[in-house]
Protein backbone atom coordinates (compact mmCIF):
# COMPACT_ATOMS: atom_id res chain seq x y z
CA UNK A 1 0.00 0.00 0.00
CA UNK A 2 1.33 3.43 -0.94
CA UNK A 3 1.55 6.29 1.54
CA UNK A 4 -1.26 8.11 -0.30
CA UNK A 5 -3.49 5.02 -0.16
CA UNK A 6 -2.88 4.61 3.56
CA UNK A 7 -3.71 8.27 4.13
CA UNK A 8 -6.90 7.98 2.06
CA UNK A 9 -7.88 4.94 4.10
CA UNK A 10 -7.35 6.93 7.30
CA UNK A 11 -9.52 9.76 5.93
CA UNK A 12 -12.27 7.33 4.90
CA UNK A 13 -12.24 5.77 8.37
CA UNK A 14 -12.67 9.20 9.96
CA UNK A 15 -15.53 10.02 7.58
CA UNK A 16 -17.26 6.69 8.27
CA UNK A 17 -17.02 7.27 12.03
CA UNK A 18 -18.52 10.75 11.67
CA UNK A 19 -21.29 9.35 9.50
CA UNK A 20 -22.19 6.78 12.16
CA UNK A 21 -22.36 9.50 14.81
CA UNK A 22 -24.61 11.72 12.70
CA UNK A 23 -27.02 8.97 11.67
CA UNK A 24 -28.93 8.66 8.43
CA UNK A 25 -28.59 12.16 7.02
CA UNK A 26 -26.18 13.15 4.25
CA UNK A 27 -22.86 14.52 5.47
CA UNK A 28 -20.45 16.97 3.83
CA UNK A 29 -16.68 16.66 4.17
CA UNK A 30 -14.13 19.34 3.28
CA UNK A 31 -10.61 18.43 2.18
CA UNK A 32 -8.61 21.65 1.83
CA UNK A 33 -4.99 22.44 1.07
CA UNK A 34 -2.60 24.35 -1.14
CA UNK A 35 -2.31 23.59 -4.87
CA UNK A 36 0.10 20.67 -5.13
CA UNK A 37 -0.68 19.35 -1.65
CA UNK A 38 -2.25 16.14 -2.97
CA UNK A 39 -5.77 16.92 -1.75
CA UNK A 40 -7.43 16.00 -5.06
CA UNK A 41 -5.83 12.55 -5.18
CA UNK A 42 -6.62 11.89 -1.52
CA UNK A 43 -10.22 12.98 -1.99
CA UNK A 44 -10.69 10.69 -5.01
CA UNK A 45 -9.15 7.74 -3.17
CA UNK A 46 -11.19 8.40 -0.02
CA UNK A 47 -14.43 8.40 -2.03
CA UNK A 48 -13.52 5.01 -3.52
CA UNK A 49 -12.50 3.69 -0.10
CA UNK A 50 -15.80 4.75 1.48
CA UNK A 51 -17.73 2.63 -1.01
CA UNK A 52 -15.37 -0.35 -1.06
CA UNK A 53 -14.61 -0.70 2.66
CA UNK A 54 -17.46 1.06 4.49
CA UNK A 55 -20.47 0.56 2.23
CA UNK A 56 -21.08 4.30 2.04
CA UNK A 57 -22.14 5.85 -1.25
CA UNK A 58 -19.97 8.93 -1.79
CA UNK A 59 -19.45 11.58 -4.45
CA UNK A 60 -16.57 13.93 -5.15
CA UNK A 61 -17.45 17.63 -5.50
CA UNK A 62 -14.41 19.72 -6.52
CA UNK A 63 -14.47 23.42 -5.62
CA UNK A 64 -12.77 24.27 -8.94
CA UNK A 65 -16.10 24.20 -10.76
CA UNK A 66 -16.67 27.65 -9.27
CA UNK A 67 -13.82 29.35 -11.13
CA UNK A 68 -14.95 32.54 -12.81
CA UNK A 69 -14.93 32.23 -16.59
CA UNK A 70 -11.83 33.52 -18.38
CA UNK A 71 -13.86 36.30 -20.01
CA UNK A 72 -14.94 37.51 -16.57
CA UNK A 73 -11.36 37.35 -15.30
CA UNK A 74 -10.15 39.33 -18.31
CA UNK A 75 -12.70 42.04 -17.55
CA UNK A 76 -11.58 42.04 -13.91
CA UNK A 77 -7.92 42.27 -14.93
CA UNK A 78 -7.29 39.03 -13.02
CA UNK A 79 -6.75 36.50 -15.81
CA UNK A 80 -2.99 36.06 -15.05
CA UNK A 81 -3.90 35.28 -11.43
CA UNK A 82 -6.50 32.61 -12.07
CA UNK A 83 -6.63 30.40 -8.99
CA UNK A 84 -6.33 33.25 -6.49
CA UNK A 85 -9.07 33.49 -3.87
CA UNK A 86 -10.90 36.33 -5.65
CA UNK A 87 -11.18 34.37 -8.93
CA UNK A 88 -13.86 32.01 -7.59
CA UNK A 89 -17.59 32.39 -6.98
CA UNK A 90 -17.58 31.88 -3.21
CA UNK A 91 -21.26 32.76 -2.79
CA UNK A 92 -22.33 30.34 -5.53
CA UNK A 93 -20.28 27.59 -3.92
CA UNK A 94 -21.81 28.27 -0.49
CA UNK A 95 -25.35 28.08 -1.83
CA UNK A 96 -24.58 24.82 -3.63
CA UNK A 97 -23.10 23.31 -0.47
CA UNK A 98 -26.25 24.23 1.45
CA UNK A 99 -28.40 22.70 -1.29
CA UNK A 100 -26.34 19.52 -1.28
CA UNK A 101 -26.55 19.26 2.49
CA UNK A 102 -30.33 19.76 2.54
CA UNK A 103 -30.63 16.91 0.01
CA UNK A 104 -34.20 17.80 -0.94
CA UNK A 105 -33.92 17.29 -4.72
CA UNK A 106 -33.91 13.95 -6.52
CA UNK A 107 -30.71 14.95 -8.32
CA UNK A 108 -28.41 17.98 -8.26
CA UNK A 109 -26.22 19.09 -11.17
CA UNK A 110 -22.91 20.67 -10.17
CA UNK A 111 -20.26 22.38 -12.32
CA UNK A 112 -16.95 20.65 -13.01
CA UNK A 113 -13.69 22.33 -14.02
CA UNK A 114 -12.24 20.91 -17.23
CA UNK A 115 -8.45 21.27 -17.07
CA UNK A 116 -8.07 20.41 -20.76
CA UNK A 117 -9.78 23.71 -21.66
CA UNK A 118 -9.26 25.57 -18.34
CA UNK A 119 -12.99 26.31 -18.10
CA UNK A 120 -15.79 25.09 -15.79
CA UNK A 121 -18.57 23.08 -17.45
CA UNK A 122 -22.04 23.73 -16.03
CA UNK A 123 -23.90 20.57 -15.06
CA UNK A 124 -20.75 18.50 -15.46
CA UNK A 125 -21.71 16.08 -12.67
CA UNK A 126 -25.04 14.76 -11.36
CA UNK A 127 -25.33 13.89 -7.65
CA UNK A 128 -28.48 11.89 -6.81
CA UNK A 129 -30.32 12.03 -3.50
CA UNK A 130 -29.12 8.51 -2.64
CA UNK A 131 -25.50 9.67 -2.13
CA UNK A 132 -24.69 9.59 1.59
CA UNK A 133 -21.35 11.45 1.66
CA UNK A 134 -20.22 14.47 -0.35
CA UNK A 135 -16.45 15.00 -0.31
CA UNK A 136 -15.68 18.57 -1.36
CA UNK A 137 -12.05 19.33 -2.13
CA UNK A 138 -10.50 22.71 -2.84
CA UNK A 139 -7.95 25.32 -1.90
CA UNK A 140 -10.06 27.83 0.01
CA UNK A 141 -12.68 25.75 1.79
CA UNK A 142 -11.31 26.71 5.22
CA UNK A 143 -10.18 30.25 4.37
CA UNK A 144 -10.84 32.78 7.13
CA UNK A 145 -11.31 35.62 4.64
CA UNK A 146 -14.90 36.78 4.06
CA UNK A 147 -17.08 35.45 2.48
CA UNK A 148 -15.19 32.14 2.51
CA UNK A 149 -15.34 32.06 6.31
CA UNK A 150 -19.02 31.15 6.00
CA UNK A 151 -18.21 27.74 4.53
CA UNK A 152 -16.61 25.84 7.42
CA UNK A 153 -19.78 25.62 9.51
CA UNK A 154 -21.57 23.86 6.63
CA UNK A 155 -19.21 20.87 6.76
CA UNK A 156 -19.58 17.95 9.15
CA UNK A 157 -15.88 17.11 8.98
CA UNK A 158 -12.99 19.33 7.87
CA UNK A 159 -9.54 18.12 6.82
CA UNK A 160 -6.44 20.11 5.86
CA UNK A 161 -3.62 18.55 3.82
CA UNK A 162 -0.19 19.87 4.83
CA UNK A 163 2.96 19.87 2.67
CA UNK A 164 6.22 21.76 3.28
CA UNK A 165 6.99 24.80 1.13
CA UNK A 166 10.02 23.29 -0.66
CA UNK A 167 8.09 20.16 -1.58
CA UNK A 168 5.13 22.27 -2.67
CA UNK A 169 7.36 24.28 -5.02
CA UNK A 170 8.85 21.09 -6.48
CA UNK A 171 5.42 19.62 -7.17
CA UNK A 172 4.07 22.80 -8.74
CA UNK A 173 7.07 23.10 -11.07
CA UNK A 174 6.64 19.47 -12.10
CA UNK A 175 2.90 19.99 -12.68
CA UNK A 176 3.35 22.85 -15.14
CA UNK A 177 6.27 21.12 -16.86
CA UNK A 178 3.79 18.41 -17.82
CA UNK A 179 1.87 20.99 -19.89
CA UNK A 180 4.85 21.63 -22.18
CA UNK A 181 5.37 25.27 -21.15
CA UNK A 182 8.77 26.92 -21.40
CA UNK A 183 10.87 27.33 -18.27
CA UNK A 184 10.24 31.07 -17.95
CA UNK A 185 6.46 30.68 -18.07
CA UNK A 186 6.56 27.77 -15.62
CA UNK A 187 8.59 29.83 -13.17
CA UNK A 188 6.20 32.77 -13.53
CA UNK A 189 3.14 30.64 -12.91
CA UNK A 190 4.65 29.03 -9.81
CA UNK A 191 6.45 31.96 -8.21
CA UNK A 192 3.97 34.73 -9.09
CA UNK A 193 0.71 32.83 -8.64
CA UNK A 194 0.55 29.22 -7.44
CA UNK A 195 3.09 29.37 -4.63
CA UNK A 196 1.86 32.71 -3.19
CA UNK A 197 -1.67 31.28 -3.27
CA UNK A 198 -0.42 28.17 -1.50
CA UNK A 199 1.35 30.15 1.21
CA UNK A 200 -1.81 32.20 1.73
CA UNK A 201 -3.89 29.03 2.07
CA UNK A 202 -1.46 27.57 4.61
CA UNK A 203 -1.42 30.73 6.73
CA UNK A 204 -5.06 31.84 6.40
CA UNK A 205 -7.02 28.59 6.74
CA UNK A 206 -9.02 27.92 9.89
CA UNK A 207 -7.99 25.00 12.11
CA UNK A 208 -9.52 21.77 10.73
CA UNK A 209 -10.90 18.76 12.56
CA UNK A 210 -8.05 16.69 11.08
CA UNK A 211 -4.64 17.82 9.81
CA UNK A 212 -2.91 15.43 7.39
CA UNK A 213 0.84 15.45 6.65
CA UNK A 214 1.13 14.53 2.96
CA UNK A 215 4.83 14.95 2.26
CA UNK A 216 4.88 11.73 0.22
CA UNK A 217 4.81 11.43 -3.58
CA UNK A 218 1.33 12.86 -4.28
CA UNK A 219 1.38 15.39 -7.12
CA UNK A 220 -2.08 17.03 -7.29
Amino acid sequence: MTAASATARYIAQAVAERSRVLGNRRILVAIAGAPGSGKSTLAEQAVAELAAEHGLSAALFPMDGYHYDDAVLEAMGRRPYKGAIDTFDAHGLRHMLLRLKANEDDVIAVPVFDRSIEIARAGGLLIPRSIKVIVCEGNYLLARQAPWNRLKSIFDLTIFVDVGVDELRRRLLARWAGYGLDEQEITRKVEANDLPNGLFIISDSAEPDLRIDNTGPAQT
